[in-house]
Formats: structure tokens, sequence, C-alpha cells
């Protein structure tokens, strides 16, 4: 059973994610929060899988929010699904740098948001690599190269631009002739080079820093 908590201001809101989550086998509405002050003692009471995290809310936003319950290295922690309402959303932004595993948009069909939360709580593979590669293309341009990139082996590198494609662990073992084993230790590698928590911050890293080119589609 996957747990979901739902983090939104909007009390319609709540109640529509709510109703779709809760009549989908396998899925279990665990919580609600209207602010992201609420956050912290909503995930430790309740133990979620996922949070549907809004970002805009009164006290405070999910940016803060997502970074009181991102903690790196913490057993447990769920992983946020931001929804907004445009995707080109600095606050969208902001929120994957502090720790969001993804985004959605609020307008998106249920499946799709169905599908999202499955893949956050079951599989290793990046969230809609190229809705992150469209908003880290609007948002910001790349920086160049620098030196924590430049200590990333030619390996590490290959594995890195296959995270950005949205491969899992078995699909990148497979495309480069590797165990999944010896996958996730070059995924361990990366992250501590670049001093990322997650596969989605370095894929971003990826990008700002120029490593992978941003424009570029299927990258």
């Amino acid at each position: 059973m996957i747990r979901v908590a739902i983090v939104d201001d909007d009390p319609l809101v709540r109640t529509a994610l709510a109703a779709i989550i809760g009549t989908e086998p396998g899925l279990h509405v665990a919580g609600e929060a209207g602010d992201g002050v609420d956050v912290p003692a909503l995930v430790r009471d309740t133990s979620p899988d996922v949070v549907l995290m809004d970002v805009r809310m009164p006290n405070i936003d999910g940016i803060e929010a997502t970074r009181r319950i991102s903690g790196r290295g913490q057993t447990g922690t769920p992983r946020v699904l931001v929804l907004t309402t445009f995707e080109n959303d600095s606050y969208v932004y902001e929120a994957l740098h502090a720790g969001a595993a993804g985004f959605l948009l609020k307008r998106a069909e249920p499946e799709l948001l169905l599908t999202a939360i499955r893949m956050l709580a079951t599989t290793d593979a990046l969230l809609f690599p190229e809705a992150l590669r469209r908003l880290v293309r609007q948002q910001s341009p790349p920086r160049g190269s620098t030196s924590q990139h430049a200590k990333l082996t030619a390996r590490e590198t290959e594995v890195l631009k296959a995270l950005a494609r949205g491969l899992t662990n078995a699909e990148i073992g497979a495309e480069l002739f590797l165990s999944t084993e010896t996958v996730k230790t070059h995924v361990g590698s990366i992250l501590a080079k670049l001093g990322a928590r997650d596969r989605t911050q370095a894929v971003i890293y990826a990008y700002e820093s120029g490593l992978i080119a941003v424009g570029a589609p299927g990258q």
C-alpha cells in the first residue's frame, strides 16, 4: 500500500485529490495539511511514501516545507511531488532544489497523477525527464563547466546522462553492460561528488553546469 499525504491550502483541491487517490487500489490517503507549517508533523505522524505539495501557501510555502522533510540520508524520508499551476514556475524550480523529486501540473489527467505517485514510490527512475529539462531551460541557462563535474569519471558521466533520460538503474545497466549493483555504486558516487540529495538534483546540476546540453532533447 502506497501512503500519500496531501498538502494544499485550498480545501477543494485537497478534497479532489483525496477522491482520486482514495478510490485507487494500492493507494491510501495517509493525511492532509493546509499549510507548510504543518508538514513536518504530518510526515512524522502518518509516514507517507509520497507527499503531494502545493508551493504557494500562506505561512510556510512548499519550498521550505520540502526542505524541512527532505533530510539527506534519513531513512523513511518521503518523496515530494510538487503540484503547480504553471510549468515554468520559479517556485517549482526552487522546490526541486530544496529536495522535491518531481513536479506535475494541477490540470494533469488523474491517470497521470496516479502514475507519478506510483513511479515515485516504487521506481528509481527520474520523473518526467522532458518536463524537467524544459523547466531548467526556462529558469536557469547553463553556467558552464565547474570543478564538481570535472571530478566525475567517464563512466559516471555516462550514467548521469542516462539518469537524465529517465532510465532506471536496471535499464542503465542493460544499456552500458553493467550489473544493477554496479550502476547503484556509480549513482551513489555521482551524488556524493556533486553534493546532490538524489538523482533529480544531480540531473538539474548536470543541466545547469553545462555537462548535459539543456536544449538537447533525449540526452
